[in-house]
C-alpha cells in the first residue's frame, strides 16, 4: 500500500518532495512571469500544506531555497543600510508631450544626429513600458541564488530587505537553468524594479483592516511601503505582492561579458531565468509614435492589476546608453512621461494651524470629503501663508484640489466664481496655535534667489524650544527607525505617555523612562512585553554613534546625510561643539547659511542643554564615521575614481568602497573614461576587459595592500 499524502515513506519521501517543489515552482512563473496561471489558489495551498508536513517529517530534506520557507521566518531585528553595487539614481519626470520630444531632441543631438539622419544608421530605438507605482528595490543573484535585496534608499544606500523579499512569491529565489546551448548566467547579476501590491490584495487588506477596526492604507504605494517595512516576514508572506523588473545594476563575473546588450534583449533574459520583467508596450525610433502610445494608455492604465503614474521611455541599446551618460542625480538616457493628476473641486470648511519639529507653522485645509485618485480626502496642504495670499484662499471657497504624485493632496486654486459673499481671507496666526509664544516670519527674501516673490513669506515659525507641540514632532522623529531607531516609541505611545503625566519634555527624557516602569504598565495597550521592549530599544540607543544622533535632534538643515558630513569630519561630539562656522562652512554641501544655522544652533542654550542632559543619561556618542582629514590628503587615493571588479580575498566589496571613500576616493559601480582606476580581484570579468581597452590603470589586490594605510590592512591572525 502506498503511504498517503503528507506523510511519506523515506525511500518515496524525495522523489515526491522533489515533484511537489517542481510543480509549485512552475505554478510561481506560469502566474507571476507568464501571466497565464497553471492551478487555482487553493490548489497551490494544497500542494504547499503537503510539501510542508514532508520536510517536519523527513527534515534531512528540508533546503532553504523551498517554496515552504515563502511562508517567512523568525521576526527580525530591524534592517542594516547596505551600499549599492552601483548608484540607484533616480529618473527624471516631465508632464508635458513637448518636454518629451525636447527629450528626444536633446538624446538625438548627443548621439551626433544631423538633418534627420543619424550618423552611421537609423535613429535609436526607444521602448516606452507601464511606469507601475511602487518600491523600487534591487536583487543580487550570485551563481544563480538571491543573495540580497537592497531598497533604493538615498540611491547610494538602502535597506537591506532580503529576509522580506525572499517571503514574496513572485521574485524567485534562485534563477532558472539555461536552455541547452544558451549563453550561460553571469556569476553576478542584479536586477532593478519595482515591488507592488496588486489592486485586489489591497482591497481585501483594506477590508480587513476596516472590520479590525484600524486606519486602511491610504493607496497601493504606501502599503506596499509599509509591507516591507514590516520586521515579521510571515506578514510580508500573507500579502501577495508582485515584483516586476526594468532595470539593470551589476553584471560582472565569468560570463558577463555579451550578456545582453539592450534593454530589450535584457528583459528577455531576465524572463528566461524566471524573473517577471515589465513588458514594452510600444517600441519605435519615432518619437511620434511613442507619443500615441503614451496617449492610448492614458485610457487603458486604470484597467491593469496594479497601480500605474505614466510610462517610462528609454534608449534600447546599452552602447548608446553609455555614451549618453548620466547627470549627479538620473540617467539621460530615460525619462518618465507622468500623466497629470486628478483634479476635483470641493468647499473650504476651515483652516487648522500645525506645528512641526523645527517650529513650523503650516496651514492645513480642512474640506468636504472628495473622493481623488481612489481615496476619500477631506484634508491637504496648504504650504504656507504666502501661499495661501498668492492664491487668494478664502473660508467657504469652492477650491480645486489634486494629488501631488497622486499622494499627497493640495490646493491649487480657487474656483473664484463660486466664492460666497463675504468670504474671509485666511488668517495666519500671529501667536503659536499651541503654546501661544511669539512667531516669527521667515525672511522673504530667502526665496528670492529661488525665483520667489520677495513679497511673500515662505514660513513662519513658534521660536519657544518648549513649546509642546513642537517637542511632541521632535520626540517622534527622534525615536524613528532611520534616526534612533526606539521601538514601540512611535506616535501613539508617545501621546499615551504625555497624556499618562510621565515626563517626557525632552530628549533626555526618553532616556529616563525606566525610572517609571510601573507608570508605563498602567497606560493602556502597554503590556509587561511592551513596556519591557520599549525600555530594551531604549538602552540600545543609548550607544547610537555621533551621526545618527545628530540627524535625529531636528536640528534645521541637518537630516541623515549631512549629520554624516559632520561625523566625518570631526572625530567627536567636543570638536563639533568647539568648531567655528567658518571651519562647518568649508563642509563639502554646506555653504554659509547651513553653517551659520547649525552653528547658532549648537551653542545656543537649546543646543547646549540637550547635549549636556544626554550624556548625563549616558549617551557615548561613539563615533565609526570619523575620516582623519590629514590621511585623505596624503593618500594615494585622493580624487581618484575608483572602480572594484571580482572577489578580493582581504575584504568585503562594499568595507573597502567605505575604507577607500574615507582616503578621499570615489567608488564608483560602472568603467568609464572617467575612472582612474580599477581594483581587480579574481574571476574579474567584464569591467577588466573594458579598462583594458580605454587603457585604465590597473591594480591587482597585492598592489591594492600594499598602497592601504597600515591601519586599513587586514591583521594577520593571532599565533
Amino acid at each position: 500500500m502506498s503511504a498517503p499524502k503528507g506523510t511519506s515513506s523515506r525511500s518515496a519521501a524525495p522523489a515526491r518532495v522533489a515533484e511537489l517543489r517542481g510543480l509549485l515552482l512552475r505554478a510561481n512563473r506560469a502566474y507571476y512571469v507568464d501571466a497565464s496561471p497553471i492551478m487555482p489558489d487553493a490548489e497551490f495551498d494544497r500542494l504547499l500544506a503537503e510539501l510542508s508536513a514532508l520536510e517536519a517529517e523527513h527534515p534531512e530534506l528540508d533546503d532553504a531555497d523551498s517554496p515552504t520557507h515563502r511562508v517567512g521566518g523568525e521576526p527580525i531585528k530591524g534592517f542594516a543600510t547596505k551600499a549599492h553595487s552601483r548608484p540607484m539614481l533616480s529618473i527624471d519626470n516631465t508632464y508635458s508631450e513637448d518636454d518629451l520630444r525636447a527629450w528626444h531632441g536633446r538624446l538625438l543631438k548627443s548621439l551626433g544626429m544631423g538633418d534627420g539622419l543619424f550618423a552611421g544608421g537609423d535613429p535609436p530605438m526607444l521602448l516606452a513600458d507601464a511606469k507601475i507605482d511602487g518600491v523600487a528595490v534591487a536583487l543580487r543573484y550570485e551563481r544563480g541564488r538571491l543573495v540580497q535585496a537592497l531598497t533604493r534608499g538615498d540611491g547610494v544606500t538602502g535597506d537591506d530587505i532580503t529576509e522580506n523579499v525572499r517571503a514574496i512569491r513572485a521574485i524567485p529565489l534562485t534563477l532558472a537553468a539555461r536552455p541547452s546551448g544558451a549563453p550561460a548566467t553571469p556569476e553576478v547579476l542584479e536586477a532593478r524594479g519595482e515591488i507592488y501590491m496588486p489592486l485586489a490584495e489591497f482591497e481585501r487588506i483594506n477590508a480587513e483592516r476596516d472590520a479590525a477596526d484600524l486606519e486602511p492604507f491610504m493607496n497601493p504605494r504606501n502599503a506596499t511601503a509599509g509591507t516591507l517595512k514590516q520586521l515579521d516576514p510571515k506578514v510580508v508572506a500573507q500579502r501577495r505582492l508582485g515584483f516586476v523588473a526594468h532595470g539593470r545594476g551589476e553584471i560582472d563575473g565569468p560570463h558577463a561579458e555579451g550578456f545582453a546588450g539592450s534593454h530589450s534583449a535584457f528583459l528577455r533574459e531576465l524572463k528566461e531565468l524566471g524573473i517577471p520583467v515589465s513588458p514594452a508596450l510600444s517600441h519605435s525610433t519615432d518619437i511620434g509614435a511613442i507619443v500615441l502610445a503614451i496617449q492610448g494608455f492614458a485610457t487603458t492604465r486604470h484597467d491593469c492589476p496594479y497601480a500605474t503614474d505614466g510610462m517610462v521611455v528609454r534608449v534600447d541599446d546599452w552602447l548608446l546608453q553609455d555614451q549618453l551618460g548620466v547627470t549627479s542625480k538620473s540617467p539621460r538616457w530615460v525619462i518618465a512621461y507622468k500623466y497629470p493628476a486628478e483634479r476635483k473641486t470641493t468647499v473650504l470648511l476651515r483652516v487648522d494651524h500645525q506645528v512641526g519639529k523645527t517650529g513650523k507653522v503650516t496651514p492645513r485645509a480642512v474640506m468636504e470629503p472628495v473622493v481623488l485618485a481612489g481615496t476619500t480626502v477631506q484634508h491637504a496642504t496648504l504650504h504656507n501663508y504666502g501661499q495661501v495670499r498668492k492664491k487668494d484662499i478664502r473660508l467657504g471657497d469652492t477650491i480645486e484640489v489634486e494629488k501631488a504624485g497622486e499622494i499627497i493632496p493640495y490646493v491649487v486654486s480657487v474656483v473664484e466664481a463660486k466664492r460666497p459673499k463675504g468670504a474671509q481671507p485666511i488668517q495666519p496666526p500671529s501667536a503659536c496655535p499651541i503654546c501661544h509664544g511669539p512667531v516669527e516670519i521667515e525672511p522673504p527674501e530667502a526665496d528670492t534667489a529661488q525665483g520667489g516673490d520677495p513679497e511673500l513669506e515662505t514660513a513662519r515659525r513658534c521660536v519657544n524650544p518648549e513649546c509642546p507641540a513642537q517637542i511632541r514632532e521632535k520626540l517622534i522623529w527622534f525615536a524613528g527607525r532611520k534616526q534612533m531607531d526606539i521601538d514601540g516609541l512611535g506616535e501613539r505611545t508617545i501621546d499615551a505617555i504625555a497624556a499618562g503625566g510621565i515626563p517626557l519634555a525632552s530628549f533626555a527624557d526618553v532616556f529616563r523612562l525606566g525610572q517609571h516602569r510601573e507608570a508605563l504598565l498602567g497606560l493602556e495597550r502597554m503590556g509587561e512585553k511592551s513596556v519591557d521592549n520599549l525600555l530594551q530599544g531604549i538602552e540600545q540607543a543609548r550607544t547610537r554613534p555621533l551621526g545618527r544622533v545628530l540627524g535625529a535632534l531636528g536640528i534645521r538643515h541637518v537630516g541623515a546625510s549631512n549629520a554624516k558630513l559632520l561625523a566625518k569630519r570631526f572625530r567627536s561630539l567636543q570638536d563639533l561643539l568647539e568648531a567655528e562656522e567658518a571651519v562647518l562652512n568649508q563642509i563639502e554641501g554646506f555653504g554659509p547659511i547651513r553653517a551659520r544655522t547649525v552653528h547658532e544652533y549648537l551653542h545656543s542654550q537649546a543646543g547646549t542643554q540637550t547635549f549636556r542632559e544626554l550624556e548625563q543619561v549616558g549617551l557615548t556618542f561613539p563615533n565609526p564615521d570619523y575620516r582623519d582629514q590629514n590621511v585623505a590628503q596624503c593618500s594615494a587615493f585622493t580624487g581618484r575614481k575608483i572602480v572594484l571588479t571580482g572577489s578580493l580575498e582581504s575584504f568585503e566589496r562594499n568595507d573597502l568602497a567605505e575604507i577607500l571613500e574615507g582616503l578621499g576616493a570615489k567608488v564608483t559601480g560602472s568603467v568609464s573614461k572617467h575612472t582612474d582606476l580599477l581594483i581587480a580581484g579574481a574571476a574579474a570579468g567584464s569591467k577588466l576587459t573594458k579598462a583594458q581597452e580605454l587603457g585604465i590603470e590597473i591594480w591587482d589586490e597585492a598592489k591594492l595592500l600594499e598602497a592601504l594605510p597600515p591601519e586599513h590592512r587586514p591583521q594577520p591572525p593571532a599565533a
